[in-house]
């Protein structure tokens, strides 16, 4: 997706483009299958003084939300200190506001683009609800949204009937819902589809891309890059070059000395097939389970519910226990939902930072500049980071305040 967004700004400014892609399509990796909200008013670090102690309440929990297996990793434990850093008394508010405003850009930026090209990807704009099933959460809920006011993120604070009655999909979890908090400006949509319908307008207006095209190497001579070498000795030429693939930007910038905080985080979905019946008791309005760290969207007759994250490398493998714990989670939640046999599974490696900011802007290389790190928020912050990455690659001053690289 950020790929993708990244490819339209940069031909909408008049660069001429090619996307080199090691899959068969677009948005077959992180963006295939993710949570599906677009949540500006609730984009902040995972990292923050509170999260510290419940980490260590789910060490030792294979089913827990933030799962660290250790490795011979230097980059494993070099990013779960940087990580311990961040949540440092302050840290937090600083790059909370950082993303605040890149995240209301970017809404805006996704909002023009879907008038502009009617794209269509199951999207809803019923807001999304944070919501808490103990009382301790919602306090601290409730405290943090009158913080995020003074950063200009207006979210509503709301009792448990209230919650009920924006969402009465709710009404019969079997965890009473306590209180919440409410942004009506966020939304929610299919990435993968969104992904596949920009990437196939953009080759229409003459974006090429490659599908098939597995990266080996980046060429370098003096400061710039020369060439990038593809698998099979071929090499593809350009005045300028874009490293957008996630996880693995890290890997390619590694051996150019160019090294970036960024470190997969694999996370896990489920998707519901809605019969006709089901779809009074699911939900429309896209979720947050505070509790469990699960995120929940209606995608047309589909229900999507996300979460957790596994420190294990680049393992991709299926951990049949934590999809497991995702669909418990839901029919606990949406019991009238219990009697959908058929659930999808699915996984993925979210290129994640330690404070959630992604790595936007210049390297060392007069020609190489980066658009990765988004870790769990890229459906929220790819049009607008593809935005502002087509503003410095052209010259231009970006609109919005960025610790751009």
């Amino acid at each position: 997706m950020v790929g993708v967004a990244s490819a339209w700004y940069l031909a909408g400014a008049g660069h001429e483009v090619t996307v080199l892609e090691r899959r068969d399509a677009a948005g077959l990796e992180t963006s295939f299958a993710n949570g599906g909200q677009i949540t500006a008013g609730h984009a902040e670090p995972w990292a923050k003084p509170a999260a510290v102690p419940k980490i260590l309440q789910w060490l030792g929990r294979e089913d827990a939300p933030l799962l660290f297996r250790p490795r011979a990793s230097w980059a494993q434990w070099e990013w779960g200190l940087r990580f311990l850093f961040e949540c440092l008394p302050g840290r937090f508010e600083k790059h909370s506001r950082t993303l605040a405003g890149l995240a209301g850009y970017s809404r805006e930026c996704l909002r023009v683009l879907r008038s502009q090209l009617g794209l269509r990807y199951d999207h809803l704009e019923r807001g999304i609800l944070q919501f808490a099933t103990n009382q301790r959460d919602f306090d601290a809920m409730a405290h943090h949204a009158q913080a995020m006011r003074a950063l200009g993120v207006q979210r509503e604070v709301k009792r448990g009937a209230q919650c009920l009655d924006l969402e009465p999909a709710l009404r019969h979890s079997d965890d009473p819902v306590v209180g919440g908090v409410y942004d009506p400006k966020d939304e929610s949509g299919d990435a993968l589809r969104f992904t596949q319908e920009l990437a196939r307008i953009a080759a229409a207006r003459g974006v090429t891309f490659r599908f098939g095209a597995a990266i080996e190497a980046i060429e370098t001579a003096g400061e710039g890059v020369t060439a990038v070498r593809l698998k099979g000795a071929q090499r593809v030429t350009a005045d300028a070059y874009v490293v957008s693939i996630g996880s693995y930007s890290p890997l390619l910038l590694r051996p150019l000395g160019i090294r970036i905080p960024v470190y997969p985080l694999k996370g896990y979905s489920i998707t519901l097939p809605l019969g006709p019946g089901d779809l009074a008791a699911a939900p429309s309005v896209s979720l947050t389970d505070e509790a469990f760290k699960i995120v929940i969207s209606r995608l047309g007759n589909r229900l999507r519910a996300a979460g957790t994250a596994e420190l294990t490398g680049y393992d991709t493998s299926m951990n049949a226990a934590r999809c497991t714990a995702i669909v418990r989670r839901i029919r606990e939640l949406f019991p009238a939902l219990g009697g959908i046999t058929t659930v999808e599974n699915w996984t993925g490696l979210r290129p994640a930072t330690p404070n959630n900011v992604p790595v936007i802007g210049r390297t060392r290389l007069r020609n190489l500049y980066l658009n990765t790190g988004h870790g769990t928020l890229g459906w929220t912050l790819a049009c607008g980071s593809g935005s502002v990455l087509a503003d410095l690659i052209s010259g231009r001053r970006p609109q919005v305040a960025f610790p751009f690289t």
